[in-house]
């Protein structure tokens, strides 16, 4: 017999023994209230479908329009072609939605089609073999035994015991684990489950021990999570309360570790939320994701040794700056290749965005909105890309009203430099990018979708929005201080693609990108909200501009801004 083998006969055998025997669902027997448990009641519960459109054999994900699965489902349905939408589906927590309201409504017939459900899901996909190819992926797993679990505490069926220790079986298989990742928080959460509801102590206690590493690996010890998309560090937070909400239910203690880095997220999701209360859609994360709940730390500049820097004016003001730039590790997880990328949010309003997350399907827009063409960076022209280069944050500069960093990487080769300088009260965002005598840089630069550009001329893009507010982004070649002509504005190309944003989840809108002409040494912009006349003039290495607040200068010396 082979090892996992066995051990699934094993596992069958012990949760057999511990009460898994044939049965009818518990209602029928009491005849009275349905008691609600804390299997069953939860924010795992998804909003839709709801039990109404359940029981009518409709189901709705993703907010993709309804699909009609019928009385005799059909697990290989895949109308969209979507891997998010079968991943849902074949989660059952839809079908845990009806054991839910059962035991809210006491309706019978909600907990008997939820028992079809699972029982018809069960036969219909073998773990050998013959059914859905998402069916035993290791994220539907670990998302599929809570739901299990919780219709276990009404039906007691062999075959549901059955399935329960093979995915126990699975979800403890080192092979399966995605360690120091949030599918690995949702594989520990599955397998507690288990093995706190039928008495088995080395799953919890595996699931517990394996927790504890994950969450040290995927959040570091300033709060940062390692997957490279902020969003997901809310996804993360909300996980890990509900892990350890478990643990606590389960008898057991929480590892200290785990509370200390679930709430340390909390001050890196709150920096990386912009004055407008949405994330800033770094890596796979949309531009429509909001968090509620998270206070504001003290500090209004933070730099994250894994590769984030935030700053801002102020907290609890819509109308003031926000600035992130991104270094660190290669591209792993959720990142994209955005390294030395900015983003600059002034004056109430998106001005330099991101391109933001799309969906996860195999599409040629997919991979754009990954690529770096896809952010506001410097290209070496001429030069192959590297893929997963680090880049290393050399020089920062904090103060109330002015900060400066510099960033390096060979992403292209050879070394592309990039510093930037953000300066608060007269809104100015200052770029200076640097590539070695023999090499050309190029930028790139995407405004928001509501900025329409209305001049481009001398080296000065003009965009505004619909009430007439407008910015302007000004090039300039140094250390001549000579003005950068012939910049190209796309908007809503696809061949290739470029001038999109993703403003949601299967959602593009067209939207304004700025490409430069390629320059030789180093690369000035400069970007000036709430103007389109800034004054600039440049002198021995001293910018000066008028933005519509007042003067501005700085310095830029080398490969430095100040």
């Amino acid at each position: 017999m082979r090892p996992r083998t066995r051990a699934l006969v094993l596992s069958t055998a012990l949760l057999l023994a511990s009460g898994g025997a044939a049965g009818t669902a518990e209602a029928a027997n009491t005849g009275g209230a349905v008691k609600r448990t804390a299997e069953c009641q939860g924010d795992w519960l998804p909003a839709t479908p709801t039990g109404p459109e359940v029981m009518a054999g409709e189901v709705s994900f993703l907010d993709l329009p309804p699909v009609k699965v019928g009385r005799d489902v059909d697990w290989r349905t895949d109308p969209y072609r979507n891997r998010s939408w079968s991943m849902v589906f074949h989660s059952l927590r839809w079908m845990g939605r009806l054991v839910a309201d059962y035991e809210t409504n006491g309706e019978k017939a909600y907990l008997e089609r939820a028992a079809e459900i699972a029982r018809d899901w069960v036969k219909d996909n073998p773990r050998r073999g013959g059914g859905s190819p998402y069916a035993w992926q290791e994220h539907p797993i670990a998302l599929r035994a809570p739901a299990l679990v919780c219709l276990s505490k009404h039906v007691k069926e062999s075959w549901l015991t059955r399935s329960l220790a093979e995915h126990a079986a699975m979800l403890s298989d080192p092979r399966l684990y995605e360690k120091g990742h949030n599918h690995g928080i949702d594989q520990d959460i599955a397998l507690l489950g288990i093995g706190c509801r039928y008495g088995r102590d080395q799953w919890s206690s595996l699931a517990i021990r394996r927790l504890t590493e994950t969450v040290e690996l995927d959040v570091d010890s300033q709060g940062a999570l390692r997957e490279q998309a902020p969003r997901y560090a809310v996804y993360v937070h909300d996980r890990l309360k509900v892990a350890m909400d478990n643990i606590k239910a389960c008898g057991r203690k929480v590892p200290s570790a785990i509370e200390k880095r679930w709430e340390s997220l909390k001050t890196f999701i709150a920096h990386s939320t912009k004055p407008d209360g949405f994330m800033v859609p770094i890596g796979d994360g949309g531009a429509d994701v909001r968090p509620v709940g998270y206070d504001n730390p003290k500090k209004t500049v933070q730099v994250y040794r894994n590769g984030y820097v935030y700053g801002r004016t102020s907290w609890g003001k819509p109308d003031s700056a926000f600035y992130s730039i991104r270094f660190g590790p290669g591209t792993k997880y959720h990142g994209h290749e955005d390294h030395l990328g900015v983003t600059y949010y002034a004056q109430g309003r998106d001005v330099l965005v991101d391109v933001g997350f799309h969906s996860y399907e195999d599409s040629a827009y997919r991979h754009w909105t990954m690529s770096p063409e896809a952010h506001n960076v410097p290209v070496v022209a001429g030069a192959r890309f590297r893929p997963r280069t680090a880049t290393s944050l050399t020089r920062s500069s904090i103060k109330d009203g002015r900060q400066g960093f510099r960033l390096t990487d060979r992403a292209y080769g050879v070394p592309r430099t990039r510093s930037v300088l953000v300066n608060h009260g007269e809104d100015v965002m200052a770029v200076l990018d640097t590539v070695p005598k023999g090499s050309k840089v190029r930028t790139l630069w995407h405004f928001a979708a509501n900025l329409s550009v209305v001049s481009d001329d001398g080296g000065r893009v003009v965009v505004k929005d619909p009430s007439g507010w407008k910015a302007t982004l000004v090039q300039i070649a140094m250390p001549s201080c000579a003005p950068v002509g012939g910049q190209k504005v796309v908007r809503g190309a696809s061949g290739p693609y470029q001038g999109w944003v993703s403003p949601a989840y299967l959602k593009k809108q067209a939207a304004p990108a700025v490409i430069s002409p390629d320059v030789a040494g180093s690369l000035l912009t400069v970007v000036v909200p709430g103007t389109d006349k800034p004054s600039v003039s440049c002198s021995g290495g001293k910018v000066t501009l008028e933005t519509s607040k007042g003067s501005v200068s700085f310095k830029a010396a080398g490969t430095v801004l100040s």
